[in-house]
């Protein structure tokens, strides 16, 4: 009995762990995901998760102009005290100080306030009413000089359109407390102006009609471009947030195809050990039966029996080991054993192994070989298996009679190549890429009387993948096919001597400085790069 296989839940524990990871990470995309496009669905006028954004940038504007607005304030009350008391000049300059001291403070605590809908909607009416204080303070210092002289009412129009500029770009987040920051102050001083009934006083309450106009324009243009850039950065958040959720759905499959790749080998490696036992029995008993080595068989019948169940077995013990090459090379762990290879050496040997099984068939194979070609540095096994596959496929579909070309030779590039060409009933154009898949087949082998797994032309790709080199299949239907292997001129071993029945004499030095002497190591061969090196 073999040996009990381990634990599938402690096996399948790292899977699990990467996968319940994978899931917890998409559930968190997910969630941000959610947020940011919640910050895209609008309400009335503004959307509400942009609210507390405006007020955040509003309370940062505030904090960070607070020198500006304290310098103008101090400058107006000093330049006040020319037309009013200087007691009530440094009353007004403390008050209006005072008002913009508690803002500050207000803008700071906002800063560290955990945002919600209701806190935001507290919080803008408090600054709200804060810029209406500010700016109903300014009233009072701005219309006592009215009327005095042209100077002085100079002198307050341009004071205002400081405190409604200042004000503007200092609100620009929040219209509203714009607006009510300068609109008292422009009303205050545009009817001073109307009140004193001159032409002069008219147009100068124009003018400050028209700047508080433009002001409040350029303050809804900044909250406009604010409001996109918000909007921009959201889309933004969102987007990255949905490409993480695709990340995660796509690495949570990735691990799953991983455990079920690691499983399928798992399972792999366990039967092929537990077919091959049974197999090597059934081939030693039905070859020895076959064989009639402990005696004749009393019904002639038997003998025939036990052929077809060691043909069967061996068609079996094939089947499996194509199955297991073609895993190991899709995972991965399919290793060159990388050493000297004579490639007109291999396609001999294999010609001569199958020569007895196309002979049956009435199949002719040629052979054209280019003469003293060098040896390539690769895996032995794998060409062999390359060569066998080509050959035992072309063999078995190449009718009664046909004939099969064997060519070795050079590229252009410096490599070598191997083309197996038959005069068989060839593939459709359409079919080339499923007998290119593993277990894929096309339309004529599936009418074949000798059918395959689809693996022999898969895996003779990918074992020259790994060379490096390229497989192209060429088909014409009632022509034939033609398979051609090529090898990279890198793996090409131009530093040693051409392949002889007996070793070479020392030759001389080349110009391009190779010196052929029989001392230089041959594990470690000089690879050609086209230029003979």
């Amino acid at each position: 009995m073999s040996k009990p296989a381990e634990n599938p839940d402690i096996a399948s524990i790292p899977g699990e762990t990467a996968v319940a990871g994978s899931s917890r990470n998409r559930r968190a995309a997910s969630q941000r995901v959610r947020e940011a496009r919640d910050r895209l669905t609008s309400t009335s006028g503004t959307r509400p998760a942009f609210d507390h954004e405006l007020l955040r940038q509003y309370a940062q504007t505030r904090l960070s102009a607070s020198l500006v607005v304290m310098l103008l304030v101090v400058a107006t009350g000093l330049l006040s005290s020319f037309w009013v008391p200087a007691v009530s000049a440094a009353v007004w300059t403390c008050g209006i100080l005072a008002i913009h001291a508690v803002v500050i403070r207000y803008c700071t605590k906002f800063l560290n306030v955990a945002p919600s809908p209701a806190n935001t909607q507290k919080w803008r009416r408090r600054f709200v009413i804060l810029d209406l204080l500010y700016g109903l303070s300014w009233t009072l210092i701005l219309i006592h000089p009215s009327g005095i002289d042209v100077v002085s009412n100079t002198l307050m129009l341009f004071v205002m359109l400081l405190v409604v500029a200042v004000s503007s770009m200092m609100a620009a987040s929040l219209p509203i407390a714009a607006f009510a920051a300068t609109i008292p102050v422009t009303t205050a001083i545009a009817v001073n102006f109307v009140l004193r009934g001159t032409f002069d006083d008219y147009i100068l309450a124009a003018l400050a009609v028209t700047a508080e106009c433009y002001f409040a324009l350029l303050a809804h243009r900044l909250h406009s471009t604010t409001l996109a850039t918000l909007e921009a950065r959201a889309e933004k958040d969102a987007l990255i947030g949905e490409l993480e959720q695709a990340k995660a759905i796509s690495d949570e499959a990735r691990h799953r195809a991983e455990a079920a790749n690691v499983s399928k080998s798992r399972f792999l490696a366990q039967m092929s050990h537990e077919l091959r036992t049974p197999l090597n029995a059934i081939l030693g008993f039905s070859e020895v039966m076959q064989s009639e080595i402990f005696g004749a068989h009393a019904v002639e019948a038997y003998k025939d029996y036990s052929a077809d169940i060691h043909n069967s077995g061996v068609h079996l013990l094939n089947l499996i080991n194509e199955i297991l090459d073609l895993s190991r090379i899709e995972a991965g762990r399919y290793e060159l054993n990388e050493e000297p290879v004579s490639l007109v050496h291999v396609v001999a040997d294999c010609h001569h192994l199958l020569k007895l099984r196309a002979s049956s068939r009435g199949i002719t194979i040629h052979e054209v070989f280019e003469r003293d070609m060098p040896k390539l540095w690769g895996d032995e096994r794998a060409t062999r298996q390359i060569v066998l596959n080509l050959l035992s496929n072309s063999i078995k579909f190449t009718p009664q009679g046909g004939d099969i070309w064997l060519k070795a030779g050079w590229t252009a590039s410096g490599g070598q190549y191997l083309s197996v060409k038959d005069s068989g009933s060839g593939i459709p154009e359409d079919e080339i890429p499923i007998v290119l898949a593993s277990f894929g087949q096309g339309s004529n082998s599936i009418k074949s009387a000798e059918q395959g797994a689809g693996l022999g032309l898969p895996i003779a790709k990918s074992l020259i993948d790994m060379h490096g080199g390229t497989f192209t299949l060429k088909s014409k239907l009632r022509i034939g096919t033609e398979v051609i292997i090529t090898f990279p001129p890198e793996r090409v071993m131009t530093a040693l001597a051409p392949m002889q029945e007996t070793a070479p004499p020392l030759q001389p030095e080349r110009p391009d400085g190779i010196v052929n002497d029989k001392s230089r190591p041959r594990h470690k061969p000089i690879m050609s790069a086209g230029t003979g090196l």
